[in-house]
This record gives C-alpha cells, sequence and structure tokens, in this order.
C-alpha cells in the first residue's frame, strides 16, 4: 500500500486521485474535494447515501470518522519531507448533532504550525502535535468535533 501510495503521493493532483478512488473512502463516500499545490489545505465531504447511513438514516459514525482519519498525516509528511516519522497517534470524536445531507471538513496546516513541529523535533524528540477538526453540514452547523493527535520526529541521521 505504502509503495502504491507512494507513487502517487509525489504530487497534490496525484494524492487526490489516489484518495478519491481508494476503496475505503470510496466505499464510505468520502470525497477530497481540494488538495492544495503545498499540502497545506485540504477539503473533504461525504454526501449521505444508503451505503453510509446508519439504523436511523444519519450518517454513520465510522464514515465521518473516517473522512477525517489520515489526512493531517498525509499533509505533515508531504510538508515535512522524508527526514521525518510521521505517524497517527490518537483520536478522539463528539458526535454532536445528526449528520444528514452532505458534510464537510476543513483541515489546514499553518506556517506556525511547522515552525512549532521542527522546534520540538529539532533535538530527535518526538512531538505529539493535536489538531481540532469540525465536521460541518450544508448549513455550516457542527455535526461532531474530533481532535487528532499524531507522532512526530526527525529520523536519526544515517552515516
Amino acid at each position: 500500500m505504502r509503495k502504491l501510495l507512494g507513487r502517487f503521493a509525489r504530487s497534490p493532483a496525484g494524492l487526490r486521485w489516489f484518495l478519491n478512488l481508494y476503496g475505503p473512502y470510496l466505499g464510505a463516500g468520502v470525497r477530497v474535494d481540494y488538495l492544495a499545490e503545498d499540502f497545506r489545505e485540504l477539503k473533504v465531504s461525504m454526501g449521505l447515501r444508503w451505503y453510509n447511513r446508519n439504523y436511523v438514516g444519519t450518517h454513520f459514525g465510522g464514515s465521518l470518522y473516517s473522512m477525517i482519519d489520515p489526512f493531517y498525516m498525509l499533509m505533515v509528511m508531504n510538508v515535512m519531507g522524508p527526514e521525518y516519522v510521521v505517524w497517527d497517534k490518537s483520536a478522539s470524536i463528539d458526535f454532536v448533532k445528526p449528520g444528514k445531507g452532505r458534510v464537510y471538513a476543513r483541515f489546514v496546516l499553518t506556517e506556525e504550525r511547522i515552525e512549532e513541529i521542527k522546534k520540538h523535533t529539532s533535538g530527535g524528540d518526538k512531538y505529539l502535535p493535536s489538531w481540532d477538526v469540525e465536521i460541518v453540514d450544508e448549513h455550516g452547523e457542527c455535526v461532531a468535533r474530533i481532535t487528532k493527535t499524531l507522532y512526530i520526529r526527525l529520523k536519526p541521521q544515517q552515516h
């Protein structure tokens, strides 16, 4: 999987194309609508379909979570480069209200956050930054709040 993804992840257009055809996202109805050329902003959406609807007719919680799952990790990996180890470490989700119709999430990786990562990892230490993400409905109302924590460290120098 990593080798295949690596082929497409070299460009934002390639990564977006791959993710939109990747089975788990395709199956959940998740769509990457926008990925900035510098990998610092990403927007996703998900429509309500028969295959991602729960017993009461709203978005399945697992589908809501899957629409935000890997994106900060992928963004940080691409911005920081191969000198860094970047992993998803943990997440929590708070379901605020039932998701009906199309829902959206936006991810932003600021210059300040990038500098913060560099500062905390410069000595080879691990860093565990967290990001808050809101999934909103078509009216901009919050459906779910997710906190994502990454594990980031500079790879040891190979001599």
